[in-house]
């Protein structure tokens, strides 16, 4: 069933597999669902809705056809020269406003990365929290071969942490491609499964996701991004004696614990 949005999205589907969570599938397979402007305005628009939206708890993202997303559409891209230096900056800073919006969503996104995902597509990737990959799957940050950094929409910051800083350089300098064996074995992605269980594992862990209290996964959600900005140890700890404290007043910590005295599964309102 589709999502209902104040307009339907024409680069991508948005649907509700299951209860509580959104499937979003880039949908421009004869153009690897490579980014637009379109899309860049769409996905903000999208993740601003769907953050909002009460129930929601996990959001998986994959692309329609053989690729995840294939970076910027060139067709799209022999404009930029047009652009001017301000009107470059506009656009990319909408791409980067439509991945944070992604990747600031209170609840957990799963990448279902079911074939190739470059540039861009890396970075929607990277945006994540948790990626998984079938054996099709390959990741590309070509951008030094087209007289671009790797310093776009978040990789630079998000690689390193993932794969650690020497993987990062030489991933980016060479400029190489990774398949999903060593996307794997780097920590890049999280698990490759086999090409036909690739969604269904990705509901699998949300179901997973979706048995546990709403408000302890946001908030384990927030701290764990916002103590991988921070560099003191101290302010983590103030951060998650917060985020504790204010759970322990939800009425969902008092049904677990009722659940747990009664032996039966606890039934969670997200309150």
């Amino acid at each position: 069933m589709s999502a209902p949005t104040a307009q339907t999205p024409t680069t991508f589907r948005l649907e509700r597999p299951r209860e509580g969570v959104v499937l979003l599938t880039l949908d421009r397979p004869e153009k690897y669902n490579a980014m637009t402007a379109t899309m860049f305005a769409e996905l903000e628009t999208a993740a601003r809705e769907l953050d909002r939206e009460e129930g929601l708890r996990v959001v998986i993202v994959t692309g329609a056809g053989k690729a995840f997303c294939a970076g910027y559409d060139l067709a799209d891209a022999e404009k930029l020269a047009g652009l001017g230096a301000l009107g470059m900056l506009d656009l990319q800073e909408s791409a980067a406003r439509a991945l944070t919006g992604i990747r600031s969503l209170r609840v957990p996104v799963i990448a279902a990365v079911n074939g190739a995902a470059a540039g861009g597509g890396l970075a929607l990737a990277l945006a994540a929290d948790i990626r998984l990959a079938s054996p099709r799957a390959k990741f590309n940050a070509a951008f030094v071969k087209i007289g671009l950094s790797a310093g776009d929409l978040g990789t630079s910051w998000l690689l390193p942490r993932l794969v650690g800083p020497a993987a990062a350089a030489e991933f980016a300098y060479t400029a190489g491609m990774w398949d999903a064996a060593r996307a794997e074995e780097t920590g890049l992605v999280n698990r490759v499964v086999p090409e036909d269980e690739l969604l269904p594992a990705a509901l699998a862990m949300a179901e997973q996701i979706c048995a546990n209290s709403p408000g302890g996964v946001q908030l384990s959600k927030r701290a764990l991004h916002a103590n991988m900005e921070v560099t003191s140890y101290a302010a983590a700890l103030e951060l998650e004696n917060r985020g504790q404290a204010l759970l322990t007043r939800t009425s969902d910590m008092s049904e677990a614990l009722e659940a747990f005295r009664a032996g039966r599964a606890p039934s969670f309102r997200g309150n």
